[in-house]
Protein backbone atom coordinates (compact mmCIF):
# COMPACT_ATOMS: atom_id res chain seq x y z
CA UNK A 1 0.00 0.00 0.00
CA UNK A 2 3.09 2.18 0.88
CA UNK A 3 4.20 1.81 -2.42
CA UNK A 4 1.38 2.58 -4.51
CA UNK A 5 0.87 5.54 -2.75
CA UNK A 6 4.36 6.64 -2.96
CA UNK A 7 3.80 6.05 -6.94
CA UNK A 8 0.73 8.35 -6.58
CA UNK A 9 2.14 10.78 -5.20
CA UNK A 10 4.49 11.02 -7.89
CA UNK A 11 2.20 10.55 -11.00
CA UNK A 12 0.34 13.65 -8.93
CA UNK A 13 3.23 15.59 -8.48
CA UNK A 14 4.40 14.99 -12.19
CA UNK A 15 0.90 16.42 -13.42
CA UNK A 16 0.62 19.40 -11.31
CA UNK A 17 3.73 21.25 -12.97
CA UNK A 18 2.70 19.87 -16.25
CA UNK A 19 -0.63 22.19 -15.53
CA UNK A 20 1.46 24.45 -14.11
CA UNK A 21 2.98 25.52 -17.35
CA UNK A 22 -0.26 25.37 -18.96
CA UNK A 23 -1.94 27.63 -16.97
CA UNK A 24 -3.96 29.41 -19.62
CA UNK A 25 -5.77 26.30 -20.54
CA UNK A 26 -7.79 26.75 -17.16
CA UNK A 27 -8.54 30.09 -18.52
CA UNK A 28 -9.84 28.90 -21.97
CA UNK A 29 -11.41 26.13 -20.39
CA UNK A 30 -13.25 28.60 -17.26
CA UNK A 31 -14.11 30.81 -20.37
CA UNK A 32 -15.69 28.24 -22.82
CA UNK A 33 -17.62 26.71 -19.97
CA UNK A 34 -19.35 30.11 -19.09
CA UNK A 35 -20.13 30.60 -22.42
CA UNK A 36 -22.19 27.33 -22.65
CA UNK A 37 -23.48 27.65 -19.29
CA UNK A 38 -25.08 31.61 -20.80
CA UNK A 39 -26.09 28.96 -23.95
CA UNK A 40 -28.18 26.86 -22.65
CA UNK A 41 -29.51 29.61 -19.97
CA UNK A 42 -31.25 31.63 -22.79
CA UNK A 43 -31.89 28.43 -24.56
CA UNK A 44 -34.29 27.25 -20.97
CA UNK A 45 -35.82 30.87 -21.32
CA UNK A 46 -36.49 31.03 -25.34
CA UNK A 47 -38.21 27.27 -24.76
CA UNK A 48 -40.17 28.52 -21.55
CA UNK A 49 -40.95 27.03 -18.17
CA UNK A 50 -43.83 25.17 -19.45
CA UNK A 51 -40.86 22.21 -20.27
CA UNK A 52 -40.28 20.91 -17.56
CA UNK A 53 -38.64 17.01 -18.06
CA UNK A 54 -38.73 14.84 -14.91
CA UNK A 55 -40.45 18.07 -13.06
CA UNK A 56 -36.99 19.70 -13.47
CA UNK A 57 -36.73 23.06 -14.55
CA UNK A 58 -35.30 22.78 -17.93
CA UNK A 59 -31.83 25.09 -17.53
CA UNK A 60 -31.51 22.19 -14.29
CA UNK A 61 -32.05 19.74 -16.28
CA UNK A 62 -29.20 21.19 -19.22
CA UNK A 63 -27.01 21.87 -16.60
CA UNK A 64 -26.93 18.52 -14.58
CA UNK A 65 -26.74 16.38 -18.18
CA UNK A 66 -24.29 18.51 -19.77
CA UNK A 67 -21.96 18.74 -16.67
CA UNK A 68 -22.22 14.82 -15.71
CA UNK A 69 -21.57 13.25 -19.33
CA UNK A 70 -18.98 16.03 -20.03
CA UNK A 71 -17.25 14.81 -16.80
CA UNK A 72 -17.66 10.70 -17.56
CA UNK A 73 -16.54 11.48 -21.40
CA UNK A 74 -13.22 13.56 -20.53
CA UNK A 75 -12.61 10.89 -17.67
CA UNK A 76 -13.06 8.64 -20.39
CA UNK A 77 -10.75 9.80 -22.49
CA UNK A 78 -7.77 10.43 -19.81
CA UNK A 79 -7.00 6.87 -20.20
CA UNK A 80 -7.18 7.26 -23.92
CA UNK A 81 -4.76 10.08 -23.22
CA UNK A 82 -2.29 8.26 -21.47
CA UNK A 83 -1.50 5.62 -23.71
CA UNK A 84 -1.36 8.30 -26.45
CA UNK A 85 1.47 10.05 -25.06
CA UNK A 86 3.54 7.32 -23.95
CA UNK A 87 3.10 5.80 -27.45
CA UNK A 88 3.95 9.07 -28.95
CA UNK A 89 6.87 9.95 -26.45
CA UNK A 90 8.24 6.45 -26.88
CA UNK A 91 7.68 5.47 -23.10
CA UNK A 92 4.90 3.39 -23.13
CA UNK A 93 7.23 0.09 -23.23
CA UNK A 94 8.96 1.22 -19.84
CA UNK A 95 6.23 2.05 -18.10
CA UNK A 96 4.27 -1.49 -18.95
CA UNK A 97 7.54 -3.35 -17.92
CA UNK A 98 7.50 -1.44 -14.49
CA UNK A 99 6.94 -3.81 -11.50
CA UNK A 100 3.59 -2.59 -11.44
CA UNK A 101 0.38 -3.79 -12.62
CA UNK A 102 -0.18 -2.10 -15.79
CA UNK A 103 -3.85 -1.94 -14.82
CA UNK A 104 -2.94 -0.31 -11.78
CA UNK A 105 -0.61 1.97 -13.48
CA UNK A 106 -2.67 2.95 -16.03
CA UNK A 107 -5.58 4.08 -12.88
CA UNK A 108 -2.99 5.87 -10.97
CA UNK A 109 -1.81 7.80 -13.92
CA UNK A 110 -5.68 9.04 -14.53
CA UNK A 111 -6.29 10.03 -10.91
CA UNK A 112 -4.82 13.76 -11.59
CA UNK A 113 -7.45 13.99 -14.75
CA UNK A 114 -10.28 12.67 -12.14
CA UNK A 115 -9.32 15.25 -10.10
CA UNK A 116 -9.44 18.20 -12.70
CA UNK A 117 -12.66 16.89 -14.09
CA UNK A 118 -14.47 16.74 -10.75
CA UNK A 119 -13.16 20.50 -9.63
CA UNK A 120 -14.59 21.47 -12.84
CA UNK A 121 -17.85 19.35 -12.69
CA UNK A 122 -18.01 21.48 -9.27
CA UNK A 123 -17.99 24.95 -10.93
CA UNK A 124 -19.92 23.99 -13.80
CA UNK A 125 -22.92 22.57 -11.74
CA UNK A 126 -22.25 25.61 -8.68
CA UNK A 127 -21.95 28.54 -10.52
CA UNK A 128 -24.67 27.64 -13.30
CA UNK A 129 -27.66 26.94 -10.38
CA UNK A 130 -25.90 30.10 -8.46
CA UNK A 131 -25.96 32.52 -11.12
CA UNK A 132 -29.15 31.44 -12.50
CA UNK A 133 -31.01 31.84 -9.10
CA UNK A 134 -31.86 27.86 -9.74
CA UNK A 135 -32.51 26.08 -6.45
CA UNK A 136 -30.97 23.04 -5.70
CA UNK A 137 -34.34 22.02 -3.57
CA UNK A 138 -33.32 19.05 -0.95
CA UNK A 139 -29.63 18.39 -2.29
CA UNK A 140 -28.80 14.55 -1.18
CA UNK A 141 -25.04 14.94 -0.54
CA UNK A 142 -25.05 10.45 0.20
CA UNK A 143 -26.93 9.50 -2.69
CA UNK A 144 -24.92 12.43 -5.10
CA UNK A 145 -21.73 11.00 -3.89
CA UNK A 146 -22.90 6.73 -4.48
CA UNK A 147 -23.79 8.10 -7.75
CA UNK A 148 -20.84 9.32 -8.59
CA UNK A 149 -18.31 6.84 -7.23
CA UNK A 150 -20.34 4.35 -9.38
CA UNK A 151 -20.56 6.35 -12.62
CA UNK A 152 -16.79 6.75 -11.88
CA UNK A 153 -15.98 3.14 -11.67
CA UNK A 154 -18.25 2.91 -15.30
CA UNK A 155 -16.14 5.63 -16.94
CA UNK A 156 -12.59 3.80 -15.79
CA UNK A 157 -13.95 0.53 -17.32
CA UNK A 158 -15.04 2.21 -20.77
CA UNK A 159 -11.92 4.00 -20.26
CA UNK A 160 -9.70 1.29 -20.05
CA UNK A 161 -11.19 -0.81 -22.90
CA UNK A 162 -10.85 2.44 -25.06
CA UNK A 163 -7.04 1.98 -24.06
CA UNK A 164 -7.07 -1.34 -24.90
CA UNK A 165 -8.40 -0.47 -28.27
CA UNK A 166 -5.72 1.59 -28.55
CA UNK A 167 -2.69 -1.20 -28.03
CA UNK A 168 -4.46 -3.56 -30.51
CA UNK A 169 -5.84 -1.59 -33.19
CA UNK A 170 -4.78 1.90 -32.39
CA UNK A 171 -8.53 2.80 -32.78
CA UNK A 172 -8.80 3.41 -29.10
CA UNK A 173 -10.76 7.76 -29.98
CA UNK A 174 -13.42 5.52 -32.11
CA UNK A 175 -14.80 4.93 -28.26
CA UNK A 176 -15.09 8.47 -27.59
CA UNK A 177 -15.85 9.81 -30.71
CA UNK A 178 -19.20 7.44 -30.23
CA UNK A 179 -19.85 8.70 -26.87
CA UNK A 180 -18.88 12.24 -27.86
CA UNK A 181 -21.07 12.39 -31.05
CA UNK A 182 -23.58 9.41 -30.83
CA UNK A 183 -24.34 8.35 -27.79
CA UNK A 184 -25.29 11.55 -25.99
CA UNK A 185 -28.77 11.79 -27.81
CA UNK A 186 -29.99 8.33 -26.21
CA UNK A 187 -28.99 9.20 -22.89
CA UNK A 188 -30.46 12.24 -21.72
CA UNK A 189 -28.01 14.79 -21.89
CA UNK A 190 -29.91 17.82 -23.42
CA UNK A 191 -33.42 16.28 -23.18
CA UNK A 192 -35.18 13.33 -21.72
CA UNK A 193 -34.87 9.54 -23.23
CA UNK A 194 -39.43 9.40 -22.76
CA UNK A 195 -39.38 11.89 -26.45
CA UNK A 196 -37.12 8.79 -28.42
CA UNK A 197 -38.84 6.37 -30.65
CA UNK A 198 -39.58 3.11 -28.47
CA UNK A 199 -36.70 0.98 -29.91
CA UNK A 200 -33.86 3.66 -29.22
CA UNK A 201 -35.76 4.53 -25.72
CA UNK A 202 -34.73 0.68 -24.79
CA UNK A 203 -31.70 0.95 -26.20
CA UNK A 204 -30.53 3.58 -24.79
CA UNK A 205 -31.17 1.29 -20.96
CA UNK A 206 -28.22 -0.23 -21.88
CA UNK A 207 -25.92 2.93 -22.25
CA UNK A 208 -24.99 2.68 -18.04
CA UNK A 209 -24.74 6.53 -18.77
CA UNK A 210 -28.20 6.90 -19.32
CA UNK A 211 -28.95 5.98 -15.65
CA UNK A 212 -25.88 8.09 -14.44
CA UNK A 213 -27.38 11.30 -15.74
CA UNK A 214 -30.99 9.85 -14.36
CA UNK A 215 -29.95 8.96 -11.04
CA UNK A 216 -27.72 12.39 -10.59
CA UNK A 217 -30.58 14.74 -11.24
CA UNK A 218 -32.89 12.74 -8.85
CA UNK A 219 -29.68 12.87 -6.15
CA UNK A 220 -28.56 16.49 -6.76
CA UNK A 221 -31.76 18.22 -7.72
CA UNK A 222 -34.28 15.94 -5.79
CA UNK A 223 -32.87 15.02 -3.06
CA UNK A 224 -33.88 11.36 -3.76
CA UNK A 225 -32.45 9.00 -0.98
CA UNK A 226 -30.50 5.46 -1.48
CA UNK A 227 -33.50 3.51 -1.35
CA UNK A 228 -35.24 5.49 -3.50
CA UNK A 229 -32.57 5.48 -6.09
CA UNK A 230 -31.88 1.71 -5.62
CA UNK A 231 -33.07 0.54 -8.70
CA UNK A 232 -30.81 2.84 -10.59
CA UNK A 233 -28.00 2.06 -8.30
CA UNK A 234 -28.31 -1.44 -8.64
CA UNK A 235 -27.81 -0.80 -12.43
CA UNK A 236 -25.04 1.20 -12.29
CA UNK A 237 -23.59 -1.27 -9.77
CA UNK A 238 -24.20 -4.56 -12.17
CA UNK A 239 -22.57 -2.26 -14.99
CA UNK A 240 -19.67 -1.45 -12.77
CA UNK A 241 -19.11 -5.16 -11.76
CA UNK A 242 -19.31 -6.44 -15.25
CA UNK A 243 -17.31 -4.22 -17.48
CA UNK A 244 -14.38 -2.97 -14.94
CA UNK A 245 -13.40 -6.56 -14.47
CA UNK A 246 -13.74 -7.62 -17.77
CA UNK A 247 -12.26 -4.35 -19.55
CA UNK A 248 -8.82 -4.63 -16.93
CA UNK A 249 -8.86 -8.67 -18.10
CA UNK A 250 -9.12 -7.16 -21.75
CA UNK A 251 -5.88 -4.70 -21.56
CA UNK A 252 -3.88 -7.16 -19.77
CA UNK A 253 -4.34 -9.81 -22.83
CA UNK A 254 -4.13 -7.10 -25.30
CA UNK A 255 -0.90 -5.52 -23.49
CA UNK A 256 0.57 -8.98 -22.84
CA UNK A 257 -0.22 -9.48 -27.04
CA UNK A 258 1.45 -6.28 -27.91
CA UNK A 259 4.71 -7.00 -25.40
CA UNK A 260 5.10 -10.28 -27.41
CA UNK A 261 4.70 -8.45 -31.17
CA UNK A 262 6.56 -6.02 -30.44
CA UNK A 263 4.12 -3.10 -31.02
CA UNK A 264 3.74 -1.33 -27.73
CA UNK A 265 4.50 2.22 -29.17
CA UNK A 266 2.88 1.86 -32.57
CA UNK A 267 -0.03 4.49 -33.20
Amino acid sequence: MKGLLDKLRAILRRDLLIAMRYRSGFLLGGGAAAAELAAFYFLSRAIGPAFRPQGLDYFSFLLVGTGFYTFMLMSIHAFLNIVQQAQQAGTLEVLMTSSTRASTLIILSAVSAFAGNAVQLLLYIGGGLFVSGVPARDLNIVSSLVVFLLSLLVAVAIGIFAATLQLTIQKGSAVVWLMGSGAWFMTGTLFPVTTLPPYLRDLSQWIPLTHSLNAMRMALLDGVSLWELRGEIGILTTFAGVLLPLSILLFSQALKRARLEGTLSSY
